[in-house]
């Protein structure tokens, strides 16, 4: 582009819409295979953390486990129910912040609790 041409003018209303068709979260589920169902069963009993500063992202994160390995569905590998399954563990600003994680940047189940612990549990709280 030349210093003469201009950009195309883009309405704030455009600007503001999303792309519906990218993933909404920063989780990547390419690996999983076929469909996968979560049961409502899993997912009611998946305990829930909110980000506040309280709140031990440890304890979460060994709570979630309890209870998915105790619940685990036939098939898929546990980092894939994870990566399921992890999104309906997280409330209020916890969930903010999943749903602006860079698209697609989470691609396993270790990604996934290594960026969790380093957001809600930061070196500095240690």
């Amino acid at each position: 582009m030349t210093d003469r041409e201009e950009a195309p003018e883009i309405t704030l209303r455009k600007f503001m819409e999303t792309d519906i068709t990218k993933t909404p979260t920063g989780i990547n589920y390419h690996d999983l295979e076929g469909g996968m169902e979560l049961k409502s069963s899993l997912v009611h009993h998946l305990p829930t953390f909110r980000g506040l500063e309280n709140e031990d992202p440890h304890k979460h994160l060994k709570m979630f486990h309890i209870i998915f390995t105790s619940m685990k569905p036939q098939g898929p590998t546990d980092g894939q129910i994870k990566l399921r399954a992890f999104p309906f563990s997280l409330n209020d600003r916890a969930k903010y912040w999943l749903f602006y994680v860079p698209s697609g940047s989470m691609n396993s189940w270790t990604n996934i609790a290594r960026d969790f612990l380093h957001k809600f549990y930061p070196t500095s709280r240690v």
